[in-house]
């Protein structure tokens, strides 16, 4: 990583001079920077260099202008704190070379209308790209649609290191967990039925019969004594007997 950056940095003075000099491109020509526009195929014929300059024009407050790398220019994302270009006349001064992506971050301009450019700028002459940097193409590809970023194989490299023993597995301990006694459960004890007030009983009555219904008294009136019946008279005839005459 750190040659790296010393590999840029020495390609920055030696050719600072140069870059002051460089060729201006307008992004899409007539066009400008706006959406339903090839922005592949305007770059595939030209050839990008240290210095080179990218004008990218636009209405204002219509578009804007983020640089990304090749994963956020596949999937138009952007990266937070990347700081968008947003004066409608933005100038990009390609310093280092490589590979540059970008695109636009206004609603799904990029997503859905293609509005978004890759560009490769070349290497100076005699001088390579440092170790594990893609080799630069004499003329920048142009990759069919969809458009993906070339990936280049990792390449692993090998160090002197001396190899320090591995240790035999172990499996990691348990966390230690503290002892603690068991809570003692209450014996179980019947809910108490809930207390009813006493209420004294109210007496009854004593029994009593039902009373007749009460009826005037009314004097008997007294019958007569009791009579026989008479019967019925009849004469009683005597015999007569003659008289005896009076002696004189």
């Amino acid at each position: 990583m750190a040659s790296n950056k010393l590999f840029m940095l020495a390609i920055v003075v030696v050719f600072l001079p140069a870059m002051a000099v460089g060729t201006e491109y307008i992004v899409g020509d007539d066009k400008g920077w706006t959406i339903n526009f090839d922005y592949q195929a305007w770059a595939k014929d030209k050839v990008f260099h240290l210095g080179d300059k990218l004008v990218f024009r636009y209405p204002e407050g219509y578009h804007n202008v983020f640089k990304v790398n090749g994963t956020g220019f596949k999937n138009c994302d952007i990266l937070p704190g990347n700081i968008a270009l947003t004066s409608g006349n933005d100038t990009v001064v390609l310093k280092t070379p490589g590979r540059k992506w970008y695109i636009c971050g206004v609603a799904n301009h990029c997503s859905s209308y293609g509005q978004k450019l890759a560009i490769f700028v070349q290497y100076p002459n005699g001088l390579a790209p440092p170790a594990g940097a893609p080799a630069a193409p004499s003329v920048p590809i142009t990759p069919t649609e969809p458009w993906a970023p070339t990936l280049t194989p990792w390449a692993p490299v090998t160090l002197s290191v001396p190899r320090s023993p591995i240790e035999p597995w172990a499996p990691a301990p348990a966390p230690w967990t503290p002892w603690v006694p068991a809570t003692p459960t209450e014996p179980w004890t019947p809910a108490p039925a809930p207390q009813t007030p006493w209420v004294p009983a109210t007496p009854t009555d004593p029994w009593a019969p039902a009373p007749s219904p009460w009826t005037p008294w009314v004097p008997v009136t007294p019958t007569e004594p009791w009579a026989p019946t008479p019967a019925p008279w009849a004469p009683v005839l005597t015999p007569s007997v003659p008289a005896t005459p009076a002696e004189p």
